[in-house]
């Protein structure tokens, strides 16, 4: 396909995560349960770096242009020095890592873990750990956007807080979807965010706790298929918001990749389907590009990985052009006259 490329090297078992540097469009970090995070730059295709871990690894991002950071399977929090290739012990949970965020306002790691808790840390210190904050319930996801960190815990629950201020949380929230929170990403314009569920649903939620904009919040269902007169429906699995247009993706357990725009509630685009779920995606800093990965997620067990014949493993990097983009829905309609007038004037 001329319009995406997929990564050599991939992992040799099931993708967790895809992340863009926030500075540099051409790398990538790829986590994934064959314990490693590997370093790529799409632009040439190469990895430039694989840093070996004891455990899967659930959740990896970039500090800086040099720094990278993993959360996994056995606990522990880590720095990886792009340069150098050194892994660094940063501390540990006292349950898996399952996800992390970077608090860029004010330059602290940000980790969630299964053990109920979140954690800070400034690997610049002597002592890495900053504070320990205890939640009610496992951390499934987390995003942050400007200095509002948003949370989400197993039995449906949220937490949305302040950076700044950690004492207590500045909005506590229940899911406006039914069943398990599968995906979140905060909008890039800071107004609100998006969830994502095991059951084919998307929620759209603003921040702004007052009536009036509360009154804007909708879900929509979506990852799903009518096939022969049967009901199909996946998780969405993952949700990332574009850096410029403030239009977002959502990727499921379908092998689908949909582009979305919330204001008017349309779905811009689907993209051919791809071989496997779709565990994570992410656009690059200057929204040029999407990363997806691609592999099973273990929805439907081994049964479902026998459908399948075989586990999928890949990378792919698309680039994105207009379908991202807001449309103007007033000037689509206008067209969209000229268009119908013109037709009756060929037929008259």
């Amino acid at each position: 396909m001329a319009d995406q490329v997929e990564l050599s090297s991939p992992p040799f078992d099931s993708v967790s995560q895809v992340r863009f540097s926030p500075t540099n469009p051409d790398h990538l970090l790829v986590s994934a349960w064959d314990t490693t995070v590997r370093f790529y730059d799409v632009a040439t295709n190469e990895q430039k770096a694989k840093f070996d871990h004891r455990a899967a690894v659930l959740s990896c991002l970039f500090g800086d242009s040099t720094h990278a950071y993993s959360g996994c399977l056995d606990t522990g929090v880590r720095e990886l020095d792009l340069t150098t290739e050194r892994v660094t012990s940063l501390g540990q949970h006292s349950n898996s890592v399952s996800a992390l965020s970077y608090a860029r306002e004010i330059n602290t790691l940000i980790s969630g873990s299964w053990d109920q808790s979140l954690r800070f840390w400034d690997p610049r210190a002597p002592k890495a750990e900053v504070s320990n904050h205890m939640l009610p319930e496992r951390v499934y996801h987390m995003d942050v956007v400007n200095n509002t960190l948003v949370v989400s815990m197993a039995s449906r629950l949220f937490h949305i807080y302040d950076v700044r201020r950690m004492s207590e949380p500045a909005q506590t929230r229940e899911s406006s979807l039914k069943f398990m929170t599968r995906s979140l990403a905060c909008m890039a314009d800071g107004q609100g965010y998006a969830i994502g569920s095991v059951e084919g649903r998307i929620g759209v939620e603003y921040f702004d706790p007052s009536p009036e904009i509360q009154d804007k919040k909708y879900a929509f269902k979506c990852h799903r298929q009518n096939i022969e007169d049967v009901d199909h429906v996946w998780p969405v699995n993952a949700l990332a918001f574009h850096p410029v247009h403030n239009t977002f993706a959502s990727a499921g357990s379908d092998g689908t990749v949909s582009i979305w725009d919330h204001k008017v509630k349309k779905r811009l685009r689907q993209y051919p389907k791809y071989a496997s779920a779709i565990p994570s995606i992410a656009f690059n800093c200057d929204g040029t590009r999407l990363a997806v990965g691609v592999s099973y997620t273990w929805d439907e067990g081994e049964e479902g990985l026998k459908k399948e014949g075989g586990t999928v493993r890949s990378v792919w990097v698309r680039k994105v052009g207009d379908e991202v983009k807001v449309r103007d829905f007033f000037l689509a309609l206008f067209f969209l006259r000229i268009r119908i007038d013109d037709l009756f004037s060929c037929t008259a």
